[in-house]
């Protein structure tokens, strides 16, 4: 195959598959929505979980779009009272006036005319806080990993399908135009058969120390941030690191791993395992704080393409980072989200069409925020919608399955079930 033809082809399907990607995918009938939003109408926004992420990430995040999209942030829920205040004094000094404040994210939803709410809550908290809002009626974008368990995973998925809510799961690797240009050249077949994926990812310290802070027990209301684990004694450290144990967030596979899945099933249209084994531990740091999320840990699942993923993990050590799709003709690496590559590197059926190592072309896309926006406006699916999160969430948790039992897990998709083989 000549490369200059094969390449010309792929940016002439990339710029008209541009506008196709912009307007995202299967439209939503109008019998399904709840509220009718007109053009001019102001989308009243609320925010569940006003840490970090919820702050820095999602609230900053849509207001780069506040004039194009017209909305404002009415509502703000955190169990802990620094939190709220923190993000009020943002909503404050963009819109000139208070959100209404609360402990629950039972009476956020409860809030007069509230059109969409943005989850940033704890991995423990999100299909709570997910099924609450889809029966609310109210849309959503909800941070990953969607779920920890498998049957309140099933429950929020099937509330949000019912409601009929645009609903964004917070994997936005998938919507980066550089991302999106891997997806449209994997599709042109130049790869050949895969056989494998991975990502190795690592870093000097468990991400969960960069949380830790100095809360105070009166300031937080700690029965709502266990949401239904046993009362214990309030730890500070439990609080804000709750990355860090396993009761609350399962570790790495789903905290990165879902992002990488995610981005896996986005470019090789793939969408659950087959198989999955899982080994790791703490082995590293051990201290005062008794962390009980893995520090070092590796899953291996098998899909029924042809292929098997590999995902390793170790915070003990920041050396060697990858992340490479493995093909007969050819290597896609993403190393970099933003700047992948491939090449004919290693490949054992090389037929000419990849010579040397080239960029990958990106394609456009809206930001992940944006796309949410735009999709509420619009009456359509986002670009990660939720059966996408569905099918991320089944694959860690098979993952930790294995990790806790020590066996191999199997999924049926037919009785949406995890089996230990």
């Amino acid at each position: 195959m000549n490369e200059n033809l094969t390449r010309r082809g792929f940016l002439k399907t990339s710029a008209g598959l541009a506008a196709a990607a912009y307007l995202g995918p299967t439209l939503l009938t109008a019998a399904k929505r709840k509220r009718s939003i007109g053009a001019n109408d102001r989308l009243r926004i609320g925010i569940i979980g006003c840490g970090s992420r919820g702050r820095d990430a999602h609230m900053k995040g849509i207001y780069k779009h506040v004039q194009a999209m017209n909305f404002e942030i009415v509502a703000l829920a955190d169990p802990w009272r620094v939190a709220r205040e923190q993000a009020n004094a943002m909503v404050r000094e963009w819109f000139g006036r208070d959100a209404e404040q609360f402990v629950s994210y039972r009476d956020l939803l409860q809030v007069k005319d509230l059109d969409a709410v943005m989850i940033a809550s704890c991995d423990h908290q999100h299909t709570t806080h997910l099924e609450a809002a889809a029966r609310a009626g109210k849309h959503i974008y909800v941070e990953k990993p969607l779920a920890t368990e498998m049957d309140a995973l099933v429950r929020a998925v099937d509330a949000v399908k019912r409601a009929g809510v645009v609903c964004q799961v917070g994997t936005q690797i998938r919507s980066l135009p550089s991302i999106v240009g891997c997806r449209e050249l994997y599709k042109t077949g130049i790869f050949g058969q895969l056989s494998r994926v991975e990502e190795c990812r690592n870093t000097e310290k468990p991400y969960w120390y960069h949380y830790l802070k100095d809360v105070k027990k009166e300031d937080v209301d700690w029965k709502e941030f266990l949401n239904g684990r046993p009362m214990r004694p309030f730890r500070a450290d439990v609080y804000s690191g709750w990355y860090g144990y396993y009761e609350f967030s399962r570790g790495p596979i789903p905290g990165y791993g879902s992002h990488m899945i995610d981005m896996m099933n986005f470019i090789t249209g793939s969408k659950f395992p087959e198989s999955c084994v899982c080994l790791g531990g703490t082995f590293t740091w051990k201290d005062e704080h008794q962390f009980t999320a893995p520090d070092c840990i590796q899953a291996t699942w098998i899909y029924p393409e042809g292929f098997l993923v590999s995902i390793s993990n170790n915070l003990g050590n920041g050396f060697g980072c990858t992340r490479k799709f493995y093909g007969e003709k050819g290597v896609l690496k993403v190393d970099n989200w933003m700047a992948p590559t491939y090449s004919a590197e290693g490949a054992p059926r090389r037929d000419g069409a990849i010579r040397g190592e080239k960029p990958v072309p990106s394609v456009e896309h809206p930001d992940h925020f944006l796309d949410w926006l735009q999709c509420i406006r619009a009456n359509r699916q986002p670009n990660a919608p939720i059966e996408a999160g569905y099918q991320h969430a089944v694959a860690v948790i098979m993952a930790m399955t294995s990790y806790e039992t020590g066996r191999k897990t199997l999924y049926d998709p037919r009785r949406r079930e995890i089996k230990t083989a």
